[in-house]
């Protein structure tokens, strides 16, 4: 079972991470694709050169590993990707065989998580539109549209939206999915001291609170650019 999470930046999909690499049948690889998306881009992201040194930034050998043997021979490879990664060259072909999931925020959320550690942000910094793009492909190409999980929701009702994601996988769900020892892994990227404070003291999913939703006047385009697809997906999201 090889599970692609298609998540934006600031989101849940970290703390989603340690859920699924808690279950103790399951490998995770954290954003394979972003030394790669620098090294491209050239883009000047926290810790860029250092990610772009260590890291793969050729993106065939990317898609080989995630294709090829799963680390630790476990039953679950849990593959933790950000949408605006996926530059246009790269190929899909290594799609097959996985089982997609979405993960989404809403996008007013998102832009004021990610502003706090990098100044400026565009629509497609935070991956909202290429979501609506992948989700349309793979449904096209499978005939089935993937699950869609909304993190708001998400965090109001954890175990039940996972005990319906693993029956939708096909795979058993376990309690241990709900809580995870605090501090760092081999398996996070070396980005993680840049964005993953509060996951790095996390022992589960954060309990859901009010959200701050508010959004300085000089960003309105990229959340005028990202709220109808973000709204377009969310009607398409696991209801429990």
């Amino acid at each position: 079972m090889r599970i692609a999470m298609w998540s934006g930046p600031r989101n849940i999909s970290t703390a989603m991470m340690r859920s699924f690499e808690n279950r103790g049948d399951c490998a995770v690889v954290d954003e394979p694709f972003y030394a790669h998306y620098l090294a491209h881009t050239g883009l000047d992201h926290p810790g860029c050169d250092e990610i772009v040194a260590r890291g793969e930034t050729d993106w065939r050998r990317v898609a080989d590993a995630l294709t090829g043997e799963v680390p630790g021979a476990h039953a679950v490879f849990y593959q933790k990707h950000m949408t605006h990664h996926m530059l246009g060259h790269i190929g899909h072909e290594w799609f097959d065989g996985m089982q997609h999931v979405f993960l989404i925020r809403d996008p007013r959320e998102v832009l004021v998580s990610y502003l706090k550690s990098r100044p400026r942000a565009t629509a497609e910094d935070i991956g909202v539109l290429q979501q609506a793009d992948l989700y349309d492909e793979i449904t096209a190409a499978t005939g089935a549209a993937p699950p869609v999980i909304d993190a708001d929701e998400f965090l109001r009702r954890p175990e039940a939206h996972l005990r319906e994601l693993c029956a939708h996988l096909d795979i058993a769900f376990t309690p241990r999915m709900l809580a995870w020892p605090a501090g760092p892994r081999d398996s996070d990227g070396i980005w993680a001291p840049y964005w993953y404070d509060a996951v790095l003291k996390s022992t589960g999913f954060e309990p859901w609170r009010e959200r701050d939703l508010g959004v300085a006047d000089r960003h309105r385009d990229v959340i005028d650019a990202c709220m109808p697809t973000y709204r377009r997906l969310r009607e398409r999201r696991l209801s429990v």
